[in-house]
């Protein structure tokens, strides 16, 4: 047996193969368009085009990247609706963070020096000595 980790096996899959192409109006973000080829790099009308938007915003807390799917039968269609989807990115965001707060808030906070009994460290940890 060797101590050598196993590395995992990287197989590129030819069946779900995908042309992209990005655009950008350099100011709101960028906009990409994922098209299905097949293997020999013709398209593959069999599968549907792909769009999908990213985006910067400025927060308080610093940059917030967005990334998020547009469902959209094509690149003008997509462009209208960039900014609902910016706005629902947005809006999933928050709820997470908010989500993500209220479990840090819930959990089991143990006082300083010391395990909980039958944990494998020490017992209370007041000043009191019996």
């Amino acid at each position: 047996m060797s101590n050598e980790p196993q590395l995992p096996e990287i197989k590129f899959d030819a069946a779900n193969l995908y042309e992209e192409a990005v655009f950008t109006d350099r100011m709101a973000g960028t906009i990409r368009r994922l098209t299905p080829v097949l293997a020999s790099g013709a398209p593959d009308p069999a599968r549907p085009v792909l769009f999908s938007g990213q985006t910067q915003l400025l927060t308080p807390g610093g940059v917030l990247p967005l990334g998020f799917e547009i469902p959209a039968a094509d690149l003008e269609e997509a462009i209208a609706k960039f900014p609902d989807a910016v706005r629902e990115a947005l809006e999933q965001a928050i709820e997470e963070a908010r989500e993500m707060r209220r479990e840090a808030s819930s959990r089991i906070v143990v006082p300083d020096g010391g395990a909980m009994p039958g944990m494998g460290g020490p017992v209370g940890g007041g000043r009191i000595k019996l």
